[in-house]
């Protein structure tokens, strides 16, 4: 038996030098070190030996067990560092060749316009302030000129967050971002109360209405508010702003007309139109076939509002407009349906 464990060491390790990929390798450890080897089959005849005989073959075996099972473990590492090695000399990288560019995110086309517009407001001398988007009903409407059961309520159709909870000043979401002129008046008049420092400030903003969804309106929308005061401040200032403000954006060809509205909160009031770049000015239905888009409205800050943010009417006037960025992009790039802005399609997006 001893013999026989000394022929199986011999051939095993015999064969394992032959050995050149691990498949090889993985049928020497079957046929070697397998249940079925001739090791094993040493193991499961110690019974049958005699006690005398019995220790000396056990001890033997086990010897050649392990021996085996160590110069498996060599031959493994020696393929593995081999394997390396023939890949490194083999597989080289050409540094040469031109990288590829990683895929990178785009800004929403509504926050490029937003940005577009905030840019030149920027050189028109606008800074920019931020308010909040839950606000209360007194800021919303109430300090705007809309009493609780005031008609032009009607023309915005709100969420509200806790209507009824708190009487005649319920929570919402705003429905513009006027109520932002309250808070920048009331926050600079705080620096000095007796003599308020004038105003030339730009409020942009996610708004909310509750509307019916078509090519033209959405419930959620952005918005840019322009607010300027101070002593002398004219209508044909508001104009002149304004109409180099769609020069800037539309280009210097851009045709503009100024046509009287109403707000609560200016008096007098205005919407500034831009010739429909869609269909250049034939009529389509994103202009409702009239061949202008309106992109803003516009007027002088009413009396009562001038008051309710901290500044007297009596000394100072100032002027104030709103515009939609989405509305401004379906202008430049032509795009018919502002559901597209929201409606999370890819392929619109990255046209972006």
């Amino acid at each position: 038996m001893l013999d026989k464990l000394q022929q199986i060491e011999t051939a095993a390790l015999t064969a394992l030098d032959a050995v050149q990929d691990e498949a090889a390798l993985d049928a020497w450890r079957v046929r070697y070190l397998g249940r079925q080897s001739e090791l094993m089959q040493v193991f499961s005849g110690l019974g049958q030996l005699s006690k005398e005989e019995r220790p000396a073959v056990g001890r033997a075996a086990n010897q050649v067990k392990v021996k085996l099972e160590a110069a498996l473990d060599e031959k493994r590492a020696a393929l593995k560092e081999a394997a390396l090695e023939r890949a490194l000399r083999e597989e080289k990288v050409d540094v040469t060749l031109p990288g590829r560019a990683p895929r990178r995110g785009r800004l929403h086309p509504s926050t490029q316009t937003l940005r577009r517009i905030l840019g030149i407001l920027g050189e028109m001398g606008f800074q920019v302030f931020t308010s909040r988007e839950v606000e209360l009903d007194e800021f919303n409407f109430q300090y705007l000129n809309f009493p609780p059961d005031h008609p032009a309520r009607e023309m915005q159709d709100s969420f509200y967050v806790e209507a009824g909870e708190r009487g005649d000043n319920p929570v919402l979401l705003r429905t513009h971002t006027s109520p932002g002129q309250i808070h920048a008046m009331r926050y600079y008049a705080a620096m000095n109360p007796d003599n308020p420092p004038p105003i030339r400030i730009a409020l942009p903003g996610m708004c909310f209405r509750y509307e019916q969804i078509t090519a033209r309106s959405e419930v959620q929308f952005n918005q840019v508010e322009g607010l300027v005061v101070g002593e002398n401040v004219t209508f044909s200032d508001l104009k002149g702003t304004l109409a180099e403000f769609a020069r800037r954006m539309f280009g210097p060809q851009a045709r503009v007309r100024f046509r009287a509205s109403y707000f609560p909160f200016t008096e007098p009031s205005a919407e500034v139109d831009v010739e429909c770049f869609v269909c250049g000015g034939k009529g389509c239905p994103v202009c409702k076939h009239s061949g202008w888009l309106e992109i803003l409205g516009c007027g002088m800050v009413h009396p009562v509002v001038l008051q309710n943010g901290g500044y007297d009417p009596q000394r100072y006037t100032g002027f104030a407009f709103g515009m939609g960025p989405e509305r401004q992009a379906m202008l430049r790039h032509k795009i018919e349906d502002i559901r597209y802005f929201w409606g999370n399609d890819i392929r619109f997006l990255k046209q972006f």
